[in-house]
């Protein structure tokens, strides 16, 4: 087994997990905004806003 075919399969860990569990990966990735904002005293706000939508839409959890 190569080192893609590790990290696909840890890729469709990761989104199987998402799909079983999308409150707490929203939960995950809502706290990890947070801690940004917190870090640059909301200067980025608005992007940290969007990249969580991002995130949440990639792994299918918005």
């Amino acid at each position: 087994m190569g080192f893609m075919d590790n990290v696909k399969g840890i890729v469709d860990k990761g989104r199987q997990f998402a799909a079983e569990n999308p409150e707490k990966v929203n939960q995950v990735v809502d706290k990890i905004g947070d801690v940004a904002d917190s870090k640059t005293g909301g200067k980025f706000a608005g992007q940290v806003d969007s990249a969580q939508g991002a995130v949440k839409k990639a792994l299918g959890t918005d």
